[in-house]
């Protein structure tokens, strides 16, 4: 009889922690999808390029604003150098969003370091080199 027992209290701890090991698991998941994506596009907007028509969101950037309407192979040197500034100090997964926020404010990004942000985005998302036709 005491066998019977023993052995309920095991199977029950044991159920126990296995269903607090799933429960925190799927909350790990949970929050882990939730700062990759909003879930609530087709495509994942947070990492669109592409100009959503939204309010720009602003990087510690300000500055950039008198690039307005500029072309992108009419920068000096100096300008290309605040671009780099924060391109470089932006953690990766800000990229996307900081070059949309440039579509946004009709920004554009010099020439020269357009390979480098497209391809700091692509690894972030995994892709490897991306594809510019």
């Amino acid at each position: 009889m005491v066998f019977l027992f023993i052995s309920i209290f095991i199977i029950t701890a044991l159920s126990f922690v296995f269903y607090f090991a799933v429960k925190n698991r799927k909350e790990e998941h949970k929050e882990t999808v939730n700062d990759e994506c909003c879930r609530a596009h087709e495509v994942c907007e947070k990492n669109s390029l592409l100009s959503t028509g939204a309010e720009a969101i602003y990087y510690d950037d300000e500055e950039l604003d008198i690039f307005k309407n500029k072309k992108d192979n009419n920068y000096t040197v100096q300008e290309i150098s605040m671009f780099e500034e924060v391109l470089y100090t932006l953690q990766e997964e800000d990229v996307a969003g900081w070059l949309r926020s440039l579509q946004q404010r009709d920004i554009e990004l010099p020439h020269s370091l357009r390979d480098a942000a497209l391809l700091i985005v692509s690894e972030k998302r995994g892709n490897g080199m991306p594809h510019i036709s």
